[in-house]
């Protein structure tokens, strides 16, 4: 399982310090698909950031039970730029200690870039990205895979091929995923959580997370609605 304990973090912005986790202890456990829902701006993916390790607490821990948590997809700094496809996976293969040739050889089918994918990444539009990126989080084994609303790339067919292959991963893994597309989380996760305000609340069923995330979205517009 996953532990958060009292873990705070914030930034500076223009317009003040805002808090994205404010003394937040919570637990993940194990054998689920967890879904995690908030508003923009709310800290969602600065939350998937502080759960792979990429980004530190200002105070707190974060324990991982030993397990083996992917880098985050979505995140734009997981490939270097000036790389080809082919050299950031054969990197991220001898980071992981996957045999290169067959973690290169899985990505270059997966995510059916042709010739780009031994151009530089930097080359690349912001789907082709996605999909590399997510076909070399696939080629890597890991114990919990982070999800930042990558799923959403490419076609029907391409994004129906993502659930296929991570489905076949969540009878050895689990799932911590970001999106703002109810089915898509469905499809993916059995419990959620809500962010907000700092706190996150960890439910033991996705349609109750969902419900709740819904119900404070009609609490907010109608209070917006009352001071227009």
């Amino acid at each position: 399982m996953i532990v958060l304990d009292r873990v705070y973090k914030a930034y500076r912005t223009i317009e003040g310090r805002q808090v994205v986790l404010h003394d937040v202890s919570a637990t993940i456990p194990d054998g689920h698909g967890l879904g995690v829902l908030g508003a923009n701006g709310a800290g969602k993916s600065t939350l998937i950031r502080l759960l792979a390790g990429t980004e530190r607490p200002d105070a707190g821990r974060i324990g991982r039970g030993g397990k083996i948590v992917s880098f985050p997809l979505g995140f734009g700094g997981t490939m270097h730029p000036k790389l080809s496809g082919h050299e950031n996976v054969v990197f991220l293969a001898r980071l992981y200690g996957v045999d290169e040739r067959l973690a290169s050889g899985y990505v270059e089918a997966f995510a059916e870039l042709g010739v780009y994918f031994r151009m530089p990444v930097e080359t690349y539009s912001s789907g082709m990205r996605a999909r590399l990126a997510f076909g070399a989080c696939l080629a890597i084994q890991f114990d919990v895979y982070l999800i930042d609303e990558v799923t959403s790339v490419g076609d029907a067919r391409f994004r129906a091929k993502c659930l296929d292959a991570f489905r076949q991963r969540m009878d050895r893994a689990d799932v911590i995923m970001v999106t703002h597309d109810y089915e898509t989380m469905r499809a993916y996760c059995d419990i959620g959580a809500v962010l907000n305000d700092g706190t996150l609340t960890v439910f033991g069923d996705i349609e109750a997370a969902i419900a709740q995330y819904a119900h404070m979205l009609r609490s907010q517009a109608s209070h917006n609605e009352a001071f227009a």
